[in-house]
């Protein structure tokens, strides 16, 4: 507890090992910002120089066309592929379910109900439109929009097309949400605007909302200059950089502590701090390192096993997680866990950690859409219970929004969990050139047998016009294939052909490549 209070208060050495911590890497061509909490890597991000982050980018947009068939219309906002807007995206929002919508004033606006039948009719191929970008641009996918666009503050979320007010459920205690609720009936929101007061609003005073809310509306005016200083299409506004935007919705309470490697980074981080309060400020310490800060931390363990397919439970079990486009898929196992004789007991143990390092997993390497976790069988309903409530009780810290179904008959969960951007592989690691993505490459029994077949034909075809050597090039594991388990075949392939077949290998030469060369012209007759 005095070490907490310590940490709250900046005195004494920074250390990520208990409590919340976030650490902030600043190099020339990378960013990147870690959470840990009690020493364990929960989130990890990367902003890269060059790198163009458009979630939460606000656009002035011209509709190229409208797919009555999809529901939906593509949006040329200035960007290579044209932005997804789907009717229902277009429609005037409905309070989020995680939110309690305030009533203010007397009688409200009755407003003309709009379905999605009319969406083309209000928004037709060649109208602008000013949308947000909801997802950003995975795979070949361009990026995602909306109409219903909102900015973030500090404390409150400021809508300018919608008139909703409201407060986050999260903060659940009723005195608390009572004095909110008297503090935003006090603001002094433009008409046809609404605001949410987000969870770390918990004990905020009145007059921080007061400053949070001009900032916003001042935002908000910067936003219609832009957009109306140029046609269609033209950027009016853009989330802050990664370490900005994480001062400003990382640096809760809840956080004891910040670390920065780079002093003008850190002076950033305090400045941004300061208009929170004091002691918020006094909880960003500059560590200064010869070496590079995670490692000197002993965190570029944990990073690197956030790109591993296997990850081991502290039970002795581990979890296997496969991410395709659409689906990410987990298997749990046993594996070296044998400490219980109790068998149902061990199951429902492993279960329990795999579904916690699931979530955990799942949030460290920004990954979602639908996800189907396998779990070991359990006889009894009751375990099933106790995996499921462990699961929805490690994805709270997730600030991403997460669906979870109980576990079915035959031991799978499934769940989705929203995804804004692509995941931390994908912006680390880019497809094998050597394996096509595929993760695997032929054998050299495969690679024999296909060059036979190529071989064949070749010398079906040069009996025609007749006969002459070959020279077959393939890679060195193939070639030793060729003296060794296949001579013999070779050799009786070559008795049909009466000419020479001269085999090499190219120690450069991908397993799966190969080229047959008429060793007379010593042009290519086939190659891969």
């Amino acid at each position: 507890m005095i070490k907490r209070i310590k940490r709250i208060l900046g005195i004494g050495k920074p250390s990520p090992k208990e409590g919340n911590t976030i650490i902030i890497n600043n190099e020339a061509l990378e960013r990147r910002v870690a959470l840990l909490e009690d020493g364990m890597l929960e989130e990890y991000t990367v902003e890269r120089e060059g790198d163009d982050n458009i979630v939460g980018g606000v656009f002035k947009g011209r509709v190229k066309n409208i797919e009555p068939g999809l529901k939906a219309m593509f949006v040329d906002i200035g960007l290579d592929k044209n932005a997804f807007l789907h009717f229902w995206d277009a429609l005037p929002a409905a309070l989020d379910s995680g939110l309690e919508e305030i009533k203010r004033g007397n009688k409200p606006k009755k407003q003309k109900k709009i379905s999605s039948k009319d969406i083309p009719n209000i928004y037709p191929v060649g109208s602008e439109i000013m949308i947000q970008v909801s997802k950003g641009p995975i795979g070949t996918k361009g990026p995602r929009v909306t109409t219903n666009i909102s900015l973030a503050g500090r404390y409150l979320v400021l809508m300018p097309y919608t008139e909703q007010f409201g407060i986050s459920r999260k903060i659940d205690d009723p005195q608390e949400r009572a004095r909110l609720r008297k503090i935003m009936q006090r603001l002094s929101v433009p008409d046809g605007m609404g605001i949410i007061m987000r969870t770390v609003a918990l004990g905020t005073r009145a007059r921080h909302f007061v400053r949070d809310l001009a900032m916003l509306l001042e935002q908000w005016e910067e936003v219609e200059r832009k957009r109306d200083s140029r046609p269609a299409p033209v950027c009016a506004f853009r989330e802050p950089g990664l370490i900005e935007r994480t001062a400003r919705d990382f640096l809760t309470d809840s956080v004891d502590q910040v670390i920065c490697d780079d002093e003008e980074t850190t002076e950033l981080v305090r400045e941004i701090a300061g208009k929170v309060s004091r002691r918020a400020k006094r909880r960003v310490h500059h560590l200064p390192t010869t070496q590079p800060i995670f490692e000197a931390l002993n965190l570029q363990k944990q990073i690197d096993e956030a790109f591993t397919r296997q990850v081991w439970l502290k039970c002795g079990g581990y979890i296997v997680i496969d991410e395709t486009e659409a689906l990410i898929s987990i298997d749990v196992n046993t594996g070296r866990n044998r400490g219980s004789k109790d068998v149902d007991k061990m199951i429902l143990q492993t279960n329990i950690e795999a579904a916690e390092e699931t979530a955990r997993q799942l949030r460290l390497r920004n990954i979602g859409g639908l996800v189907v976790v396998d779990f070991i069988d359990m006889r009894h309903r009751r375990d099933q219970q106790q995996v499921y409530k462990a699961m929805k009780e490690r994805l709270k810290r997730d600030k991403a929004k997460t669906q979870v179904l109980q576990i079915s008959s035959i031991g799978l969960m499934e769940m989705t969990r929203q995804r804004l951007n692509e995941s931390l592989l994908d912006t680390m690691y880019e497809p094998c050139p050597y394996c096509q993505a595929r993760g695997r490459v032929k054998t050299p029994m495969t690679m024999s047998v296909e060059i036979q077949r190529r071989l064949t034909s070749v010398i079906a075809k040069m009996r025609e016009k007749g006969e002459g050597d070959l020279i077959v090039v393939v890679s060195p594991d193939v070639l030793n294939r060729f003296k060794t388990l296949d001579s013999k075949i070779l050799v009786e392939m070559e008795r049909q052909h009466s000419g020479r077949l001269i085999f090499r290998s190219d120690p450069a030469l991908h397993r799966e490549r190969f080229a047959i060369i008429d060793a007379k012209t010593e042009k290519a007759i086939e190659s891969a």
